[in-house]
């Protein structure tokens, strides 16, 4: 990329290079957009696919196991309203257990 001394500008010429810039940023941003969908009709054409097949996976996904309450595998002996299911982030109170000398076994229901 060319260095270009810009310490000859003053601010007004700056902002208006800067409001340049930006609107061929753009404008060149929305030609390559426009070349990449006219790219994928052309392949879409070629293979006698509609734009909807040709992005199609092929496979629907499921909502199987999205939102499911997995259940508990720990439990606090202290609180036995404290629980965790073995995914994510220990708590805080397995966390501190574990610093002491505790094995994540010593909470296994």
């Amino acid at each position: 990329m060319a260095n270009i001394d810009l310490s000859s500008y003053n601010l007004s010429e700056l902002k208006g290079l800067q409001h340049d810039i930006e609107k061929e940023i753009k404008s060149r941003q929305q030609g390559d957009l426009a070349k990449a969908r006219q790219q994928i009709l052309s392949i879409a054409q070629e293979a006698g696919l509609s734009v909807d097949e040709l992005l199609a996976t092929g496979t629907k996904k499921s909502n199987k196991g999205k939102g499911q309450k997995v259940k508990a595998q720990y439990q606090n002996p202290a609180d036995d309203a404290q629980t965790w299911s073995g995914r994510g982030r220990q708590p805080k109170w397995i966390a501190e257990a574990i610093a002491g000398g505790k094995t994540l076994a010593d909470f296994r229901i």
